[in-house]
C-alpha cells in the first residue's frame, strides 16, 4: 500500500528514471585525428615535365567559370581570366581580364588544371591558338608563349606518419653483416608525443622489419602502421642500431577519448566539439528559454539567465581610427 509519505518518493524516483532512460553520454577523441590518404608505393616526385627549359607560360591566370547567378552558381564551359601579366604573352595577343577561355589548340578548357597541364607539356608550342568568348562574341587569338626558366626537379626528402608514429622515414638500402643490400626504413624525425620515445627508437636507427614481416621502403612502413594496426594497438618492430639488431616493442599513438556530448532530458544538456574549440550547457531548458545556458566557441563566451540578463566576452583588439 502507497501512503502519503511514500508518494514523493515514489514520484521522485519515477522521475530519475525518465531522466536516466532520456539520458546519453557521447564521447569523441580527445585529440583531433587528421585524415591520411595513403599514397601508393610506385607514386613518387617526378619532373613531369620532361626537360625543364620545356615549359611554357601563357602569362595568365585563370580561375573556373561560375555563373552569376546567386541562386543558382553553376560551373560553365571554358575558364574565366582572374589576372594577367603585362605585356606578357597573353596580354599582347589582346586577352583581357574577364575573358572566357573557351579551348587552346583545340583543346577544351573547361577547368584551370588543363590550362596548366598545357603549360608543362614536353613538346613546345610556337603559337598557341585561343579561341576566346568576351561578352557575346567569340574571337581567335594567337599567343606566342615564353619559356619558363630552368628550374631543379623536385627531390623527395622524406616520409611523414603524422598519426600512428609520428616520426618521419627515409627509404635506404642497409647491409648487415655482409648480406645482400635490403630496402628500410631510416628514422630522420621524431616528432613529439612519438610512441618511438618510448621503446629508445632515435633519429639514425633504421627500422627493417614490423613483427617480423620485412619492409620494402619507408612508405610501406608508414602503410602498414596506420592500415594493418588500430591506433593503440601494440607493434614489434626490427630495429638496427648501427651496431646491432634489436626487438623493440611501443604502443602506436592514441588520441585517447573525452567526453563530447552529456544529455539528461530537460534538466541538462553539454556539448563541446574541438574543430572549432566550443562549449554548450544548457540547465533546465523549457524550450523558449533556459534558466542557465553557456556557451564558448574559441575565447568568445555568452551566459543567460532565463533569456533575460545576457552577458558576452571576447577578446579586443586595438585599432586605429582617423581624426
Amino acid at each position: 500500500m502507497c501512503t502519503s509519505r511514500t508518494k514523493p518518493c515514489l514520484a521522485a524516483f519515477t522521475l530519475l528514471q525518465l531522466l536516466l532512460l532520456t539520458g546519453c553520454v557521447s564521447y569523441e577523441p580527445a585529440i583531433l585525428v587528421p585524415a591520411l590518404n595513403l599514397s601508393a608505393e610506385d607514386i613518387t616526385l617526378a619532373d613531369t615535365a620532361g626537360p625543364r627549359d620545356a615549359r611554357i607560360d601563357f602569362g595568365v591566370e585563370v580561375g573556373l567559370n561560375e555563373s552569376d547567378s546567386l541562386s543558382n552558381i553553376e560551373i560553365l564551359p571554358g575558364v574565366r581570366v582572374r589576372d594577367i601579366s603585362a605585356n606578357g604573352p597573353a596580354d599582347s595577343a589582346g586577352i583581357q581580364l574577364g575573358d572566357i577561355i573557351l579551348s587552346i589548340n583545340g583543346t577544351l578548357t573547361d577547368h584551370p588544371d588543363v590550362v596548366q597541364a598545357l603549360q608543362q607539356q614536353t613538346l613546345t608550342i610556337e603559337n598557341a591558338i585561343f579561341n576566346v568568348r568576351r561578352n557575346t562574341m567569340v574571337f581567335e587569338a594567337t599567343v606566342i608563349p615564353r619559356t619558363v626558366s630552368s628550374n631543379a626537379a623536385p627531390r623527395e626528402l622524406y616520409r611523414v606518419d603524422p598519426i600512428a608514429s609520428r616520426a618521419a622515414y627515409r627509404t635506404e638500402m642497409v647491409s648487415i653483416r655482409q648480406q645482400p643490400p635490403i630496402a628500410a626504413a631510416r628514422v630522420v624525425d621524431v616528432y613529439k608525443l612519438s610512441p618511438l620515445l618510448d621503446a629508445a627508437i632515435e633519429t639514425g636507427d633504421v627500422i627493417l622489419a614490423v613483427n617480423n614481416v620485412a619492409l620494402n621502403s619507408a612508405q610501406d612502413l608508414v602503410s602498414r602502421f596506420n592500415s594493418e594496426f588500430k591506433l593503440g594497438e601494440t607493434v614489434n618492430v626490427t630495429v638496427f642500431d648501427g651496431e646491432s639488431v634489436l626487438e623493440k616493442r611501443f604502443d602506436l599513438w592514441n588520441p585517447g577519448r573525452r567526453v563530447s556530448a552529456i544529455s539528461l532530458g530537460p534538466l541538462l544538456r553539454y556539448q563541446s566539439s574541438l574543430a572549432p574549440e566550443s562549449k554548450s550547457l544548457s540547465i533546465l531548458d523549457l524550450w523558449l528559454f533556459s534558466l542557465y545556458s553557456y556557451s564558448r566557441v574559441d575565447e568568445e563566451r555568452s551566459h543567460s539567465i532565463l533569456g533575460l540578463l545576457n552577458y558576452s566576452s571576447d577578446l579586443g583588439e586595438l585599432i586605429e581610427e582617423e581624426n
